[in-house]
């Protein structure tokens, strides 16, 4: 059975964020229309789905392909460029209250747990739901392929019947 490492990650993002969405379980904060995500950053998100990506796809994601994983290592994962005007960019951390907040989003779902070493793990409940959403979309991907190279092949054969038509 596929699972979230045998799914790219863009595919295993769309696919969890609409899941998180649709099941309507994720309670998005108030502010989560107007926040920035870092300090660095000069204006809000523009998806206004974007707390259900951030935390059902990279957070998620992120803490499921590296067992255990603290706020500190996510506001470096989720930061970028600081842009200093005529100055050299350096890299700046994303905000850790937004990811603080995403992960107590997820411990409330029952996707996330507190590690006893520190930091947040993937627990049982939410490992098995991860793996049912990557198995899905692994299932339609296969799904789509197969479509097109039905597509393909009809394509070739009336290719070829015109070419058959043309040599009479």
């Amino acid at each position: 059975m596929p699972n979230v490492r045998d799914i790219s990650a863009e595919q295993f993002i769309a696919a969890y964020s609409s899941h998180l969405k649709r099941s309507g379980k994720l309670e998005v904060p108030t502010w989560a229309d107007i926040v920035k995500t870092g300090a660095f950053k000069e204006q809000a998100p523009y998806d206004p789905d974007w707390y259900y990506v951030r935390a059902g796809a990279a957070v998620a994601r992120h803490i499921y392909l590296r067992k255990h994983v603290g706020i500190g290592a996510l506001t470096k994962l989720h930061g970028g460029r600081n842009r200093r005007g005529n100055r050299p960019s350096h890299h700046a951390d994303a905000s850790a209250s937004v990811q603080r907040k995403v992960c107590q989003s997820l411990e409330k779902i029952g996707v996330l747990e507190k590690a006893p070493d520190g930091g947040r793990r993937i627990s049982q409940d939410g490992m098995r739901d991860l793996d049912r959403v990557s198995a899905a979309a692994f299932a339609s991907l296969a799904e789509e392929e197969e479509e097109e190279e039905e597509e393909a092949e009809a394509q070739e054969e009336a290719e070829e019947e015109v070419e058959g038509e043309e040599e009479e």
